[in-house]
């Protein structure tokens, strides 16, 4: 080896208790991918592989192995997921400035997921029955659609501003009551809930929750319910089990 060669980091993908196991197939971040293996101190261990210092990573193919490596391991015991990115430089490290280092609040972190998954219900507004369904309710809505309709283009440009901006709004409101009403059903099945941002203009709902392993089964027919009572209003969707990214995220990063 030259010394201009780089020898390999550590890349983390997550935290969990020191008796997990790994797939010897499984493959991780990086290209090559790197083969997926166990950092263990004490009670807790990190989920890691190698991967050149020279190559930037952040392909497609990257995010979807992190993510993959999280999820399917939060199907089967709780993990703290690292942000993705998260790079030391070598497995002694993350065994001395990583686990050792935060060995107890780890294992208490642990403790607290244990067997819990996240799980995010996502809805899309149907565009044209939202729409329709926005200017009717609105009076002015309907009057600046018709004058948007019977005017020419260039008289009409104030009317169609002022049209989008109360289809917005009226789209904001549907989407704020929409969303309370999903998080209420939730609360139902006592989840800890993070309403999270929209995604697309016509999103009608977008939360995670960390629920039970055992309560999929309920979040799944609550989702179901919702989509039943939406049918050709919004497109209900739920995602998971989860490694919780949006209640536990270590900021331990290099």
């Amino acid at each position: 080896m030259t010394s201009t060669e780089q020898q390999p980091a550590t890349y983390v993908y997550g935290i969990v208790p020191a008796d997990v196991m790994t797939n010897r197939e499984t493959r991780g971040v990086g290209d090559p991918p790197g083969q997926v293996s166990i950092v263990r101190v004490g009670d807790v261990a990190a989920l890691v592989s190698e991967v050149v210092t020279d190559r930037p990573l952040g392909k497609p193919e990257d995010l979807t192995a992190h993510a993959n490596i999280l999820d399917t391991t939060a199907a089967e015991m709780p993990v703290l997921p690292m942000r993705f990115g998260a790079v030391l430089a070598s497995r002694d490290a993350v065994a001395e400035e990583l686990l050792r280092e935060h060995h107890d609040e780890f294992v208490n972190a642990l403790h607290e997921l244990e067997g819990k998954a996240e799980y995010v219900v996502k809805g899309r507004y149907q565009q044209d029955a939202i729409l329709e369904e926005v200017l009717a309710e609105s009076e002015d809505a309907a009057q600046l659609r018709e004058a948007v309709a019977t005017k020419p283009e260039d008289g009409a440009r104030n009317d169609r501003i002022a049209l989008g901006e109360l289809i917005y709004n009226g789209l904001a409101a549907k989407r704020d009551a929409d969303t309370r009403r999903v998080i209420a059903e939730l609360e139902s099945l006592g989840v800890e809930i993070a309403p999270l941002d929209p995604t697309h203009d016509e999103d009608a709902v977008h939360v995670a929750c960390l629920a039970n392993l055992s309560a999929q089964s309920d979040v799944e027919s609550l989702v179901g319910r919702f989509a039943d009572e939406w049918e050709g209003r919004v497109n209900m969707k739920l995602l998971g089990p989860l490694a919780p990214y949006e209640f536990v995220v270590t900021e331990r990063q290099e």
